[in-house]
This record gives structure tokens, sequence and C-alpha cells, in this order.
């Protein structure tokens, strides 16, 4: 049952805004030098012919450098690393061609992401809440806070990981958990200094990755011939299936599709014009295509390090994130700078920007999907506090093997292959929706194939999700459980996608009741 079309559709209504919600909370504090202007619209026909949009200019995008830096933290996450050196270990370069398109698969849902938030002057959980029923916003709120918790867990363990590394084993890995955790604070003393500064921390952070990384590219030497076919040549075979499923999984993280959509509001936009928006999104979207092209970067020479040193040998079914610095010093030796600290640094800070991202997502979603009224320092301590208790039970129980750490990492990689289309499909619907983007709405060929797109990720999670299932539920009464729990996840994903169908047939669906 749908309610008549709503009068806050005419128009995007935030004016003079940065990153604040509707009641006029402090998700902005920068200081003013740094603040900027949300989008502010006129009310449009789709039928307007829009102004002429300016000229490319390199200051220009120099001024709209930065968000698409902080979301592509999350393609180098120590969940994504683990799966490159993984993957690399197992098969070789024969999936760089996967790592490839699976990685542009990931920037095309990010671009969505960033041209909902630039034409409606709001992020992804705020539409959510407005649009959707309140039983439908909680459980969307609920999975994604699910999704961010087993995220952090992942870096945070990872850079607890790094620091036992480079403290020579001195420090525990609950020791490092606590250590991470700290992060929030030095995360909020940033963001007072105004979001440029942060913006240039996580640059500096993300360039730490990328030269180490390229040092231990270049101190191992990958097959520069077998890089390249393994880049254009597809290939797969039934030894590499598995490892081919994780390489798509792990590139779409729920939570930072929330994020992004609330990270292109920090940038001034000249209001009541069309043309700036599309000038906007011009920008946002070259920006985004380099971040993510340094991403893959990164991916591709830890794929490629890892084959080349690992691929073939006794420790390609064992390596992971634990113990992989151990192998690359056994393997390649001191040299100048011993391998096994350049690998640590470049885990180190892969783990501490991705926990700082998983902060500031936090914040946007509980904050957009609750409405809550709170100090920024308040909720980021409440969104810490949810990953960090659990992480540090997580540490304590599971050190007491390499194993046992790479199971939490199986179940967690489910976790967030179950999650994904709960981001995603609200996402593509809204985004398709001309009562909310107006003459930003996507064509009919673009949400065919991003469709598509969301499609073929949800069946590869499913097929994870199902293989992981089949082989370790036992018992009747968990199956049981299992299985009811499997009917109303489908029950679900039924419910958000017929909402799709519904805005078809209504030109745009509006509130929906509660």
């Amino acid at each position: 049952m749908m309610s008549s079309p709503s009068p806050k559709h005419n128009g995007i209504r935030e004016s003079n805004r940065l990153l604040s919600d509707d009641d006029g909370d402090d998700y902005d504090n920068h200081q003013a030098k740094d603040k900027v202007l949300a989008i502010e619209i006129e009310k449009v026909d789709a039928g307007d012919v829009p102004e002429m949009v300016p000229p490319f200019s390199w200051r220009k995008l120099w001024e709209f450098t930065g968000p698409g830096f902080l979301m592509s933290v999350a393609f180098l996450d120590p969940g994504n690393l683990e799966g490159d050196l993984q993957a690399g270990a197992i098969a070789g370069y024969s999936l760089l061609w996967l790592l490839m398109w699976s990685t542009f698969m990931g920037l095309l849902i990010q671009l969505l992401s960033l041209r909902l938030g630039v034409a409606t002057g709001r992020h992804l959980a705020e539409i959510c809440r407005e649009e959707y029923p309140n039983w439908a916003r909680i459980l969307l709120w609920l999975m994604a806070e699910v999704a961010l918790i087993g995220a952090d867990i992942q870096e945070v363990i990872g850079s607890a990981i790094a620091i036992k590394i480079l403290s020579s084993g001195v420090i525990p890995l609950w020791g490092g958990v606590l250590i991470t955790a700290s992060d929030c604070f030095i995360f909020l003393f940033l963001e007072n200094y105004g979001v440029r500064k942060l913006e240039a921390f996580f640059a500096v952070l993300i360039s730490t990755m990328a030269l180490s990384f390229a040092w231990m590219f270049a101190e191992t030497r990958p097959n520069g011939k077998e890089l390249i076919i393994g880049l254009l040549l597809p290939r797969l075979s039934s030894k590499t299936i598995q490892k081919a499923v994780g390489v798509v999984g792990c590139v779409i993280t729920p939570h930072n599709v929330f994020l992004y959509s609330a990270l292109v509001r920090t940038r001034k936009i000249d209001p009541k014009k069309k043309e700036k928006v599309q000038e906007a999104l011009n920008y946002y979207t070259i920006e985004s295509s380099i971040a993510v092209f340094v991403s893959f970067s990164i991916n591709l020479m830890v794929t490629t390090v890892f084959a080349k040193g690992f691929y073939g040998t006794p420790q390609a079914n064992s390596i992971g994130l634990v113990n992989a610095g151990q192998y690359l010093q056994e393997r390649y030796g001191g040299g100048l700078f011993p391998i096994l600290y350049i690998w640590g640094i470049g885990l180190l800070a892969a783990g501490q920007s991705s926990t700082m991202t998983g902060t500031y997502a936090g914040q946007f979603i509980m904050g957009g999907f609750l409405n809550l009224r709170m100090k920024k320092w308040i909720r980021s301590v409440i969104t810490r506090s949810c990953a960090i208790v659990p992480t540090i039970v997580v540490a304590i129980y599971f050190n007491r093997s390499e194993d046992s750490l790479d199971v939490l990492n199986e179940w967690l990689n489910v976790l967030q292959g179950m999650v994904i289309p709960f981001a995603i499909i609200p996402l593509l619907t809204l985004v398709s929706n001309e009562q909310i983007m107006e003459v930003f709405k996507i064509g009919k060929l673009m949400e065919r194939t991003v469709w598509t797109v969301a499609a073929l990720v949800i069946m590869i999670n499913g097929y994870v999700m199902l293989s992981f299932f089949l082989s370790e539920v036992n018992g009747l009464l968990f199956g049981f459980v299992v299985c009811m729990g499997a009917s109303a996840y489908v029950a679900f994903l039924v419910y958000l996608i017929s909402q799709r169908h519904n805005q078809a047939e209504l030109n745009g669906f509006t509130h929906l009741t509660n």
C-alpha cells in the first residue's frame, strides 16, 4: 500500500549544510575555513534543458579530490589483502583478470552511491529511513551494523597482527586490538581540524601502503609476462573456483556504500544550478576512478608477490594474514630492510585506514537510520565500542592458533556476503527513482547493467554462503534454525526487490506506509 507523492520530493530541500541530518544534528563541526556547502537545487522539470557544464579545470578537480580516496580504502582492508595473497598463492597469476573486472564492478556501485549523495543532498541511510516502513528500516539498519562490526573485526585484527609483527611479538594480539581502538580518538582529533586534514591523513596511509607493497613488488620481481597474460586472458579451473568467488565477493563492503553517499557532500556546489550538480558528478567520477585504480594497483602487487613466491609450494594452502610475513621472510630473506617489516608496515596502514573509515561509516549509518541527536564524539565512541568489545573477545579466544583465526575469517567473509544485498538493492532502487533523483535518475541501459552486476555479486556470495553452511551445519536443531533464518532472509530480499517493480509501475515510489 503506497501513499500519495510527498511534496518533499519536489526538488532537494537541503541547503548550506555539510553532513548534517534533518534535525540539525552535528555531523559537521569542521572549522569555518573547511566548511563547504551541500547541494541546493531549484525545483526542476524533467524536461528542462540544463545550462552548459563549466569546462574542465585541474584546480576544480583538486578541490573535489578526497572522498574517493577515503572510499577506496574499502578495497584495501586486511580482508581484501588476505584474499589477494591467498588468490596469488593458490591460483598464481590466473585470477588477475577477475580482480580487475571485480574492481570495476565495485567502482560502478560506488559511482551510484556518489550520484545519490550529490543529486539529493542526503546520504543513503537517511533516504532509506524516509522511504521504507519502520520495520524494514530497522532491519536494514541492523544488517548494516552487523556488516560494519564484522568488517571492523577483520580490520582491527589485521592491525593487531601488524603491530605484533612490528613489535617482534612483544605486543600480543589483544594488546594490538586495544591500541587500534584508539584510532577513534585520532579520527575525532583530525576531523575537528577540517575534512581536508582528515583526507590528507588518509592520503599518507594510502601512500604508505603503496610504497610498502611496491617495495615488495620490486624486491620479489614477479613475472611481467605472466602478469599481463593474467590480466588479459580469463582462466578458471576447478582448483581455483573457490578463490575466484572470494575475489569477487570481497570487492563490495556494505558499510562503504552507505559511507560514500555521505562523503561526497563535503564539497562546495553552487546552489540552484543543475549544471553545477552535473559538474560535481563529473569530477567525482574522475577522482573515484583514479582512487580505485590506485587501490587496484596495490591489490595487484600483493597478489603477484605471493604468486611469485608461493604458487605451487607446500605453503600455498596454509598461508594467511597471521603467517604471511613470516613466510615472506623465509622465502626472500632480510635484504636492505627485512621484507617481514615492510609487509607489517603496509598491513598496519591498511588496518588503520579501514578501521577509521569504519568509524566514520558507523556515524552515518546510526545517525541516518535512527535519526539520533547526540554529539559526534559520543556517537563515535558508541559505534567504536560496538566493534571493539566483540573484537577483543574474538582476539583472546581465537589467538590460540592460526587455524582458528582462518576459521573466523571465513565466517566473517560469509557474514559480509550475506549483508551485501541489503546495501546494494536499496541503492539501485533509489537511483532509479525519478521522484527522488529527478533529472539525475540513471537511464534504462545503466539500470539494466547495474542490476545485472548486483545479481552477479549476490549469486556469487550466495554460492559462498551455501557452500559454507553445507559444510558447517550439523545437527537437526541447528539445521532447522538455519533453514528458518534462510527463509526470513529470502523473504526480505524479495520484499526489497519488489519495491523496484512497484516503483516502475507507479513512476517512482513515495513514502511507504508504516
